[in-house]
């Protein structure tokens, strides 16, 4: 099955390329960062990854589904795609896509940045650099210990949005260095979010789903965003969104 000869079945050339290398690439973070690829899955994305310029090395078709004109396509067997794909209803169609190497000056320009520290959720990640494009984030920069941004949930949930916000791995030591100041979130201390002051080169540094930011995180001020009900805060993306939302409204001002 991994051989990558083509077979011939009812007239039609199918190729058998890696197809544990796929599997390989959508479930381990080590193969991907071994390669320095991931697997992009669905014909939107794939068209979203050219149009944003980034390097699309092959992609592989069911039967009966249309590749994205450009990068080279292979035909896979019947049924190879559900045992590729992670989701429950397959598109068919994947695409081996290079990861960019970051500018090493990223943060030496960055004025509008958001950490994720310890984020574990790839659905939260996805939403976080949807939001973090929407509302004009420079870079978002993740921890070592953060879900792999290349992880296809991560993809899937981040709607296109990893093709347009460079993702930076790194440290809060690393973004201090660069002479960003660091605002922590926190569901219990520190000023009113939109009381904050937002401007100049700022970061904003979310913290783990079930324990936030540590009291003694290296930041250099805290925010909070207070709310009515029950709940003590908010998902770590929503709160995410709403405090990059605050910062672009006054940014803009």
């Amino acid at each position: 099955m991994s051989d990558g000869r083509a077979t011939e079945t009812g007239g039609l050339a199918f190729t058998n390329p890696n197809v544990q290398r796929l599997r390989r690439l959508q479930g381990r973070r080590s193969a991907r960062a071994g390669t320095a690829t991931f697997v992009v899955e669905g014909p939107v994305l794939i068209a979203e990854a050219l149009a944003a310029g980034w390097r699309v090395l092959a992609q592989y078709h069911a039967p009966g589904v249309k590749p994205v004109d450009g990068p080279p396509a292979h035909l896979l067997q019947p049924g190879v795609a559900e045992r590729v794909s992670d989701t429950e209803t397959p598109a068919g169609l994947f695409a081996e896509v290079a990861i960019p190497t970051p500018a090493t000056d990223l943060l030496a320009t960055a004025g509008f940045v958001v950490v994720v520290a310890s984020v574990q959720d790839p659905g939260n990640l996805g939403t976080i650099l949807r939001s973090a494009e929407a509302a004009g984030v420079d870079i978002v920069v993740a921890t070592p210990v953060t879900v792999d941004p290349y992880n296809p949930k991560v993809v899937r949930s981040s709607a296109g949005a990893l093709f347009h916000v460079p993702v930076l791995a790194a440290e809060l030591v690393d973004v201090r260095a660069a002479g960003i100041r660091l605002i922590g979130t926190s569901s219990h201390h520190g000023r009113a979010h939109d009381r904050a002051d937002w401007s100049g080169r700022i970061a904003l540094v979310a913290g783990n789903e079930a324990h936030g930011l540590p009291d003694d995180a290296p930041v250099d001020e805290w925010v909070r965003i207070d709310h009515a009900g029950r709940a003590e805060s908010l998902n770590v993306a929503m709160a995410v969104t709403v405090l990059c939302f605050e910062a672009a409204r006054q940014r803009r001002g």
